[in-house]
């Protein structure tokens, strides 16, 4: 009876050992990433500092949800963020949508997961999608897209969708030309709240601008919405995507996302849901961002085209 008990209990330990190396082995085969910590970043603005006291519950809710310490890196530009990315100093990041196009591109690892489905705003409309939007300083002599021939536009940067993609590849559609051909002076702000206060103060003449980032400089009370000439809308595009590195393991990756499409039931991150005119977040793939890969295709054929046509 004993020898059946030892035999018993030595064929016990051996299959846990077995089935503890199995399951170590599965996951060195999987290859996947499971960091003591995990880095969040997002895209900069003139008020990432003060941003940084909204995130701070989002931040803590997820590393709640992750059981990981979570740090933040602060970035100093949209590419600040994609490099930080594939060097894989940032694990989970908010980029801009053709930020995230460009860093996918590099680097498949980068993936997006969820964004938040935006309140109507002030221009802002209802939905997972925003649009780039010209304006002008109301009374000034900038009333039409006609009147701005020959004047100084702003841009934000150069991986900004609705700060420079959409206003090269879209917006000449309208004025039949180059935005360099059409306008005196094509300038970089650093951000869609620069652009909007370099109107507001009469540095350029007219800025290509994100609604819901325009939104949010009105509600900071830095202007109002009468301030300004409203000349032209593009169609829809998808919102932020937040995005992981894939390598990250499965259950983490979960779990990250789990922290953000249920942000609407954390009382401490109503602060930030406000902020950002989100009732919640909603889930989103890497396919929703086919249309502006679509675009970057279509500026890099246009690009081209120009440079051949100068070559003659």
């Amino acid at each position: 009876m004993y020898k059946n008990r030892n035999f018993f209990m030595a064929m016990t330990l051996f299959l846990s050992f077995f089935i503890m190396f199995s399951v170590s082995g599965s996951a060195q085969a999987a290859g996947c990433e499971d960091p003591d910590s995990i880095t969040f970043s997002i895209i900069p603005t003139e008020e990432t500092i003060q941003e940084l006291t909204i995130y701070k519950p989002v931040i803590d809710y997820l590393a709640k949800m992750t059981g990981k310490k979570v740090e933040f890196y602060m970035p100093t530009s949209y590419a600040t963020v994609v490099e930080a990315m594939i060097g894989k100093w940032v694990d989970v990041a908010v980029h801009g949508p053709y930020s995230y196009v460009l860093a996918n591109a590099k680097d498949p690892d980068i993936d997006v997961f969820a964004t938040y489905a935006k309140k109507p705003g002030h221009i802002q409309e209802e939905g997972p999608g925003y649009k780039a939007c010209l304006i002008t300083r109301k009374g000034s002599e900038f009333d039409t897209i006609e009147s701005l021939k020959g004047a100084v536009i702003g841009l934000t940067d150069p991986a900004s969708t609705s700060g420079n993609l959409v206003p090269r590849v879209v917006f000449t559609k309208t004025i039949n030309t180059t935005l360099e051909s059409y306008f005196k002076k094509v300038v970089y702000t650093g951000g869609h709240d620069l652009s909007t206060m370099a109107v507001y103060d009469g540095k350029v003449d007219a800025a290509f601008v994100a609604t819901h980032r325009f939104d949010n400089v009105i509600e900071r009370g830095m202007v109002k919405k009468e301030d300004f000439n409203y000349l032209w809308f593009s169609p829809a595009i998808p919102q932020d995507p937040f995005c992981y590195r894939k390598s990250l393991c499965p259950e983490l990756k979960k779990k990250i996302a789990e922290t953000f499409l249920t942000l609407h039931t954390q009382p401490s991150c109503a602060a930030y849901l406000k902020n950002v005119n989100s009732n919640k977040f909603v889930k989103m793939t890497s396919a929703d961002y086919d249309v502006i890969r679509d675009l970057k295709k279509s500026q890099r054929c246009k690009e081209k085209k120009e440079r051949l046509a100068d070559s003659h």
